[in-house]
This record gives C-alpha cells, structure tokens and sequence, in this order.
C-alpha cells in the first residue's frame, strides 16, 4: 500500500512538472514576444521623436523665415514709400529747373527781339550807305556798326566831317529810341606811323578819334553820355592785311559796338530766380 502512494505522488510531481515547464516556455514565448514589441515600439517612438523634433526645427525656421519676411515686407514698403517721395521730388525739381530754364530764354528771346529791332531799324536809317563805308553784323547777341575811316575824318584827322555828322545823327536817332542798350566807340588805324601835331602815335590818334564820335553824339545829338564808352584800340585789331592799300584803308575804321545793358538783363535772371524761389 506503502509503495502505491509513493508511486503515485511521483507520477503527481512528475506531471506537475511537466505542466511548469510547459506553461514556462509558454511565459517565456510570450516574454520574447513582447520585448520584441517592445524594441519594435521603442524604435518607432525615437523614430517619432526625431521625426518630431525636426518638425519643430522646420517651424521654428518657417517661423523665423515668416517674421523675416514680415519684417522685409515692412521694410520694402517703407522704402517704396520713400522711393515714391524722393521720385516726386526729382520729378518736382525737374519741373522747377524746365520752368527756370524756359523763363531764361524767354529773358534770352526778349533780348535777342530788342537786339533784332535794333539791326533792323540801323540798317533802315543806314541802308542807302555804301557797304564799303558801313557795315552793320551781329556775333553772339552784339551789334556791330563799322564806318570808315573816309566817311568819318579827313586822312590822319581826328576832325569828324558833317558827312560824318549826317551818318552819327542817323545812328544817335536809333539808339535814343533803344534805351535798353550801351555802346562803345572803338578807334582803329592801320599800321603806318604817325606824328602830327597833337598826334603822339596811332594809339593817340584811335582815342581822338573815339572821343570826337562821342562828343558829337552827346552834343549835338543828345545821347546820354552814361551810356557811352570811348576806347582806342591803335592797329593791333586789324581786318585786312596792312600790306596793302585796300587792306589799310579797312582797317582805318571807327566801331560802335552796341551791348544791351548788362544790369538789366541780369535783372531779368534775378526776376526769374525770384520767382521760381516764391513758388
């Protein structure tokens, strides 16, 4: 009987072990199978980790590039705005010099108009007068009025003729009619020595003969002597060769070069300044 309860609870034991280890390799199945889920799951959070902390890079760069871009298209307006306000002021400046430049030449045409009445009316009075004996011309804005040695003195003379006299009265009855304009009378002579009486030399004889023009213009023809000026200028302005007759005999000439007063036409710039600083 002994031996049956020993028999039996061996055979007890041994199926009870057999049944743990069993259910042990079942645990341990299952454990395997977890820890793999787990590293699986654990690859995959880092994985996610990653990814997220990447994405929170890239929003933190998006963010920056945003308010960078805020921050330039503030900056873009502020410069278009003030590129608008210095283009309106070029363009006002502009403006302001076309208008200061067309009001110089309307002072430029008003003198030239002066200047143009002036030649027209010379060669009016003038103009039955033979070329040889004078020459009216203009050069840059100025008139020139060239007479002849022969029409206005007697040779090597500073006595002007009344030949002289009816010629100087024609000239004197236009520029009293042109107050706007001065003028100088030039003496010329040719290269030949000379020495007379009261002559020194060609220098002296040029300069009597300029002031006996002036003289008889402001005397006996009433032209305000403000606005005349007498020069000599000898032979060292020739326009012919003094190798010749011909060549000296033009060269021997009186000039009156008439100038608009200078006074009033830079009056008429300093009006047109005036005015563009009023605006």
């Amino acid at each position: 009987m002994k031996k049956i309860v020993l028999l039996g609870a061996g055979i007890a034991i041994f199926f009870s072990s057999c049944v743990s280890q069993k259910k042990y390799a079942e645990l341990e199945a299952k454990q395997k199978e977890t820890q793999d889920l787990l590293n699986s799951a654990t690859v995959k959070l880092n994985s996610c980790l990653e990814s997220k902390s990447r994405l929170e890079a890239d929003n933190q760069s998006l963010r920056s590039e945003k308010n960078a871009l805020i921050d330039n298209m503030g900056n873009l307006t502020t410069l278009s705005k003030k590129g608008a306000e210095n283009l309106e002021k070029s363009l006002e400046s502009l403006r302001e010099k076309d208008l200061r430049i067309q009001r110089l030449q309307d002072a430029m045409n008003k003198k030239d108009s002066v200047t143009l009445a002036l030649v027209t009316s010379l060669k009016g009075v003038l103009g039955n007068l033979n070329d040889e004996d004078i020459e009216i011309s203009v050069e840059k804005g100025v008139v020139f009025v060239s007479i002849s040695d022969k029409l206005l003195f007697r040779s090597g003379s500073y006595t002007v003729t009344d030949r002289a006299k009816e010629v100087l009265g024609k000239v004197a009855k236009v520029v009293n009619n042109k107050p706007d304009f001065e003028f100088m009378v030039e003496g010329h002579t040719d290269n030949v020595p000379i020495k007379r009486p009261g002559i020194e030399d060609n220098w002296d004889l040029s300069v009597h003969r300029a002031t006996a023009v002036v003289r008889i213009l402001q005397n006996d023809f009433n032209v305000a002597p403000a606005r005349m000026t007498a020069a000599g200028r000898s032979y060292y302005i020739p326009i012919d060769s003094n190798e010749t007759a011909s060549g000296r005999a033009r060269n021997r000439r009186t000039r009156i070069v008439v100038l608009p007063k200078l006074d009033q036409f830079y009056g008429m710039i300093e009006d047109t300044m005036k005015d563009m600083s009023g605006k």
